[in-house]
């Protein structure tokens, strides 16, 4: 695997721009991060987006950084600004897609593309099926009704058209045509919005119609994309990157070749999502994932495996869940990966049927399919596969990804009643591994671009099937039900944790470790509090029976619709959301959390959703909400929330330490240096607010106070720790665990790093209570010494044996570095 060739932060700060949240707002920022102890800022996207983005993911302009940010001049004076601080920058880019804009003219590529169709240089950027149906023009589903419906608001204003806020280019010549014949003679056809799910014939986001996907395996579109990046890149301004869902790419693997050797071997880590036990392509060139994987080996460990099963019989005698609607994992993932791949992806799934109906015909060997046959074979291939998606352009996952999809395609062929027509699932499995190619005398790409376009899709529906739909119908335990968790397994044992940190340090040294991300659907302090709930779920049930079935359930107001306010699953969802934002009776945290539950329900998909809104429902959802879980009602829960302080404490310290010690470059969130409680987006991406004073006072000797305090300096005493001493904790550096010995050893988690740095942290600290605490559990310090903890200031000599109720008295988790 290629390593970074440049120096690897120590840590980076997530900073999330906007309007709101500008280049000159970070620039303010800098003297306190800096002062917290991390090496660089990470930014989120900066070129040029839809006007008003809160999150700057759908781009328009490659060649321009966004002015509502400020600008490139803005972006190099918060750059000087950071470098006189010892600070470089970190950006998110994006290279799978660009927004398709209101109005369409903010876009300049797919401008040229709707003026003049496949003939535009521009053509080339964008995956357009100019085959499909739409006498070979491109759809824009954009209209709110049916054409028929929405003439009325068309117009033309010179070589424009209109509809509302759109802008669309007329193509040349037919600008004087009569209204019927014009829509007709553009390259383009408008569409009603509804009609993106089966006839779309351009690539997309997942199922966002208005992210078109950008074809950078091509090398004359990937310097366009990126050039003004790579410039800024070169001139200094920017130091490392961040690249958004490289899953979506047709070859990741080529992307990242190619972007090593543009950049110089930057630092450059990768949002992908590994499922299990998957591991990163050793071929990728670059450090290592963004870390959605070491959040999920942090969380796990503080999940109690025995009370997450009885969790899950409090919640099935609660919500009666049928097995394939969130009373079983396997079978919730799998039902709703049927519903995607045949409803939310159908446009995607014809392109692929259409293009293997094409290879079948002229393939006598693998041919003589069925169409109705192909696309079945298609359909029961997708939603068996385990992981995103397939790597056939890889060859250090050839043998990987061969048994993946000959076992998925094992269980496929179960599907078809007459074993000749299951031979269909083999065709399609050969092209999803690259295996066919087409005749010298096919004058085509047929067989490529089947490969690719299989990948792609796989990754979009393992996203929304379980991320965006599965994780909404299964919420037993609302902390394992996170971007790359497992919540049908949440619970991690401390060996599996060690292994995966002992292979980290070994494979991807300078890979990225988050806890919340601008994309986390609760940051860690919520899930946090959460997971405290598997070591309690006989308390949990208690106090939702205390509350009584009317308060629990909402059935104390009306029926609308012949539906209750709120569902059972619903409810248990909301009441753990209040009890992890710590709003349990607050009525002024209804604002948060009913948008969190009721886009919870949409996602879900069962009673309401993004496209299908049953308002009499919604309503009714908002205002149980209101009355229940943010309501007076909520008096019992309130109370547990004061009984259970001290061991969110001490998953709170934990994961935090665990994160900031562990190997990789750990990076923080903005606003999680402190207390930080948010839901899923958008509340998580509100404009950051820092607390500059809060850091001085404790560097001036202050003791924390509370919680937030005890966090910020747990997390300032350990950046700085990574930035001074930086050659403890990168790739020439160690990780070795570090076991107590005795009756409650399984409660310690413990490390060490280059031989200088000692890691302990508490696990599972209520049962830990319960069952006596430490009693005589010992821990046996590192031989050399001696050893101080930064925390208290407290010395022990090297070999020490020392008890850990001793040892951790004043605090949860301890941090020593060898003197």
């Amino acid at each position: 695997m290629t390593q970074p060739s440049s120096p690897s932060p120590t840590a980076t700060y997530r900073l999330q721009l906007q309007p709101d949240f500008p280049f000159a707002a970070a620039e303010r920022a800098v003297p306190h991060l800096a002062a917290l102890g991390i090496s660089h800022l990470h930014l989120s996207p900066v070129l040029e987006a839809v006007p008003g983005s809160t999150h700057g993911y759908d781009v328009v302009d490659h060649t321009a950084v966004r002015a509502e940010l400020g600008g490139e001049t803005g972006l190099r004076a918060l750059a000087a600004t950071a470098r006189a601080h010892g600070l470089g920058l970190v950006v998110d880019l994006v290279p799978n897609h660009m927004a398709v804009p209101e109005p369409m003219s903010l876009n300049g590529p797919l401008w040229q593309v709707l003026r003049d169709g496949p003939a535009s240089p521009y053509a080339r950027w964008f995956d357009i099926d100019w085959g499909a149906a739409h006498g070979g023009r491109l759809l824009l589903p954009v209209l709110g009704g049916r054409i028929g419906e929405e003439r009325r608001h068309f117009r033309v204003e010179g070589e424009v058209l209109r509809y509302h806020g759109h802008a669309f280019p007329l193509r040349p010549g037919t600008e004087k045509l009569p209204p019927d014949r014009l829509l007709e003679a553009q390259w383009y056809r408008l569409a009603w919005w509804r009609l993106a799910r089966s006839e779309l014939n351009y690539r997309r986001f997942f199922t966002i119609s208005e992210l078109i996907g950008v074809r950078v395996e091509d090398p004359e579109v990937f310097e366009a994309t990126h050039g003004t990046v790579l410039r800024l890149m070169a001139e200094g301004v920017i130091d490392g990157l961040r690249i958004d869902h490289p899953d979506g790419l047709a070859d990741p693997g080529g992307y990242l070749a190619r972007l090593h050797e543009r950049t110089g071997g930057r630092w450059t880590v990768v949002e992908k999502i590994l499922t299990g036990d998957e591991r990163l392509p050793d071929s990728w060139a670059c450090a290592g994932t963004t870390g959605y994987d070491a959040l999920r080996h942090i969380d796990g460990l503080f999940v109690c495996p025995q009370g997450a099963g009885r969790l899950f019989s409090h919640y099935r005698d609660f919500v009666t869940p049928l097995a394939d609607e969130g009373g079983d994992w396997e079978e919730t993932v799998r039902r709703a990966a049927y519903e995607v791949v045949t409803h939310d992806l159908a446009t995607e799934i014809e392109r692929l049927v259409r293009t293997a109906a094409r290879i079948s015909a002229r393939a006598p060997g693998p041919g003589d399919h069925a169409t109705w046959a192909l696309r079945h074979a298609l359909r029961e291939l997708l939603v068996r596969l385990p992981v995103y998606r397939p790597y056939a352009a890889d060859p250090t996952r050839a043998d990987q990804d061969a048994a993946m999809l000959d076992a998925a395609a094992a269980q496929a062929r179960t599907a078809f009643r007459v074993p000749e027509e299951a031979r269909a699932v083999d065709l399609i499995r050969d092209l999803a591994l690259g295996l066919l190619t087409d005749p010298p005398e096919h004058d085509g790409t047929d067989c490529a671009d089947f490969t690719a376009r299989f990948a792609q899709t796989a990754s979009a529906l393992h996203a929304k099937s379980v991320e965006d739909t599965a994780f909404y119908r299964y919420p037993v335990l609302l902390s394992a039900c996170e971007v790359g968790g497992g919540p049908g397994e949440p619970a991690l044992a401390p060996e599996v944790f060690h292994a995966y940190c002992a292979r980290l340090q070994r494979d991807r040294p300078a890979s990225g470790t988050v806890l919340s991300t601008h994309d986390t659907k609760r940051s860690a302090d919520v899930r946090a509090r959460i997971a405290v709930l598997s070591e309690c779920p006989d308390r949990w049930r208690d106090v939702l029976g205390a509350m009584g079935d009317d308060a629990v359930c909402g059935r104390t107001a009306s029926a609308v619709d012949g539906f209750g306010p709120a569902d059972p699953m619903v409810s248990w969802l909301a009441w753990q959301t209040a009890f992890g934002l710590g709003a349990a009776g607050d009525g002024e945290a209804a604002e948060r959390v009913a948008p969190a539950v009721l886009k919870a329900a949409r996602e879900a998909g069962l009673r309401t959703s993004w496209t299908e809104r049953s308002a009499g429902y919604e309503d009714a959802v908002e205002e149980f909400v209101r009355n229940g879980p943010c309501g007076p009602a909520a008096a019992p829960l309130a109370a547990l929330d004061g009984e259970l302080a001290p061991f969110v404490r001490a998953n709170v310290l934990g994961a935090t330490l665990l994160q900031l010690t562990m190997p990789g470059v750990p990076d923080l969130y903005q606003g999680t240096e402190l207390g930080y409680a948010a839901l899923v987006d958008p509340d998580n991406r509100r404009p950051a607010r820092f607390r500059p004073e809060l850091l001085t006072a404790l560097d001036a000797g202050s003791p924390p106070g509370d919680l937030s305090g005890e966090k910020l300096r747990l997390t300032a005493a350990a950046l700085r720790l990574r930035r001074e001493h930086p050659q403890w904790f990168g790739a020439a550096a160690s990780y070795e665990p570090v076991y107590g010995e005795g009756p409650a050893a399984e409660h310690c988690v413990a490390f060490c790093r280059g031989g200088r740095v000692l890691t302990v942290v508490t696990r599972l600290s209520l049962r830990l209570v319960e069952t006596g605490g430490w009693w005589d559990t010992l821990l046996r310090l590192p031989s050399e010494g001696p050893w101080r903890e930064l925390l208290t200031g407290r010395e022990l000599p090297g070999g020490a044996v020392v008890g850990l109720s001793d040892l951790l008295a004043e605090s949860p988790v301890a941090l020593f570095v060898r003197e």
